[in-house]
């Protein structure tokens, strides 16, 4: 018997657990349906916000260049998350992908990771959103949303010592309506998101189109301005990141340091294309689609990207953009577009509710995936007359919408983050190790230059994790540990693949017989090695 701790599951019993009745998820989605969840996910309130910030207080007018360089950082990823989805066409993204590569114990820490990206992030975006509405509500009222709160209920003794004084109802209401709209089916959540990401897209190229009017090549000049130190008040302590605190160096702002750290801080911008990995399973054409949707979101957000930051810094001066509060609306503010705020608004909540949604759905198709296995209680991977699973679903919802409408999450936001980057580092580790392990399996899609890609990926994300706080690490390890604890309580013992191990049920095929099989129905239908 292997050892519980390592056992892989094979990628044949993955594909054979997909036909089973009670947990059987419906094949609804198209390459074009996976695009547009790319790109709801990923176009967020970041770039009406962090662009400006970024330009105004790091990287200058070379802040369009720090998001070509996260754009080859992040597309180094996507390309072995491609190939992974395409070989392994089954819900769970990264958790199925390291099940299959390096055993039960690795794919149990995965999944408890990418409860870190999807759960806290919905409910840290979801918080965004319900700010952006209370502005919406002022500019009707005619009110200054800096001293009006519509969005949240403030109670309790006010003076901070209590667990809970506010109550966040607007991000409550967005998570339950986002919530309902998943069990009522995967596919109305993609016309919805549609709808949505087309407003949003609208809103970004209206600004791209309106804001060209108003560039002047003067404001490029500098592209890369001269170094400037950080000065007083930066991070210190736990608070300063784990690179600054081993090395024991200082930052700057602007200059080539100050480019490259935008390219670190803008990265998280892109942060959500891999959500499009958890829907293979209910993807028509995996092997074909799901390829053309990581790639293809991936480079549709990078030019939209690349354009707001090219008009924004070339209708002011960047360093009319410095200070926390510089948003899209202050460049075209200098010119007198005061109209600008309001489609600002507009575009941010469009942007957020659809992040939240795809946020959400990544989270459920995760912990169904482990539910399946018996990592989670199975029941919660029972799917419904829409072939969607409401119990999971459900859960993810109650436990975001009450992170988000009674915790002030804050710094937690840098573990979405860590948790995202971490996920990123196993997947292109395991595309090596699946190369070495399985060459018999069909792709769809094939990383090139293998190992040189997916090693850049990992260096890549490695470098930018070191460049988080040392506090987000200590939050991180402990996140970690209790999930060992967790696994060892429960998941060990739970297991399905360990219950088939002892005949304890039924469908157990031995990992060696699976490795022997080179003509499975699976590598039948995966399409050509090219």
């Amino acid at each position: 018997m292997s050892n519980p701790m390592f056992r892989v599951k094979s990628v044949e019993q993955s594909m054979a657990d997909t036909d089973e009745p009670d947990t059987k998820l419906k094949k609804d989605l198209t390459s074009w349906d996976l695009t547009v969840f790319g790109v709801a996910v990923v176009v967020g309130a970041g770039i009406f916000t962090l662009t400006a910030r970024t330009a105004g207080n790091v990287a200058g007018p070379a802040v369009s260049l720090a998001f070509v360089l996260a754009a080859i950082a992040c597309a180094l990823a996507a390309l072995c998350y491609a190939e992974f989805a395409s070989t392994v066409p089954v819900a769970g993204s990264a958790y199925t992908f390291s099940y299959a590569t390096f055993g039960e114990f690795i794919a149990w820490i995965i999944g408890w990771d990418l409860i870190l990206e999807f759960a806290l992030a919905a409910s840290v975006v979801s918080k965004g959103w319900s700010h952006y509405l209370n502005e919406f509500l002022c500019l009707i009222a005619d009110r200054d949303p800096m001293t009006t709160s519509f969005t949240v209920i403030s109670f309790g003794n006010g003076d901070g010592t209590g667990a809970f004084e506010s109550f966040d109802w607007g991000a409550v209401v967005l998570i339950a309506a986002l919530t309902t709209l998943l069990v009522l089916g995967t596919k109305i959540s993609s016309v919805v998101s549609l709808v949505f990401t087309a407003i949003k897209v609208s809103v970004v190229l209206l600004v791209i189109i309106v804001g060209s009017f108003y560039i002047s090549t003067d404001n490029y000049s500098p592209y890369i301005p001269p170094s400037e130190p950080k000065g007083e008040g930066g991070a210190s302590g736990l608070h300063q990141t784990l690179f600054s605190m081993m090395t024991g160096g200082e930052g700057s702002n602007f200059g080539w340091y100050g480019l490259l750290a935008a390219a670190s801080l803008v990265f998280f911008a892109f942060i959500g294309f891999d959500v499009v990995a958890t829907t293979a399973e209910e993807t028509k054409d995996p092997q074909r689609s799901l390829p053309r949707g990581i790639l293809g979101s991936l480079a549709i957000v990078t030019v939209l990207y690349v354009g707001v930051t090219l008009v924004l810094t070339g209708m002011v001066k960047y360093t009319k953009l410095a200070g926390e509060n510089a948003t899209l609306a202050t460049a075209f503010g200098e010119h007198g577009v005061t109209w600008a705020q309001w489609l600002i608004v507009i575009g941010a909540l469009s942007g957020l509710t659809t992040v939240v949604m795809v946020m959400l759905l990544g989270q459920t198709r995760v912990g169904f995936a482990m539910a399946r296995d018996g990592l989670f209680p199975r029941g919660l991977a029972k799917t419904g007359n829409r072939g969607t699973p409401v119990r999971i679903t459900l859960i993810v919802g109650g436990v975001s919408a009450f992170l988000a409408g009674f915790l002030p999450i804050g710094e937690l936001e840098e573990m979405v983050n860590i948790g995202t980057l971490f996920a990123f580092v196993l997947v292109c580790v395991g595309v090596v190790v699946l190369r070495r392990t399985r060459p018999d399996l069909k792709r769809g899609f094939r990383v090139p230059f293998v190992p040189l890609v997916p090693i850049l990926a990992v260096l890549a994300c490695a470098w930018l994790m070191i460049n988080l706080s040392a506090f987000t690490w200590i939050r991180f390890l402990i996140w970690m540990v209790l999930g060992v604890v967790v696994y060892l309580a429960y998941g060990a013992r739970h297991s399905v693949l360990g219950m088939r191990e002892r005949m304890e049920l039924p469908g157990y095929a031995p990992a060696d017989a699976a490795a022997d099989s080179s003509s499975t129905d699976l590598t039948k239908s995966s399409g050509d090695d090219s």
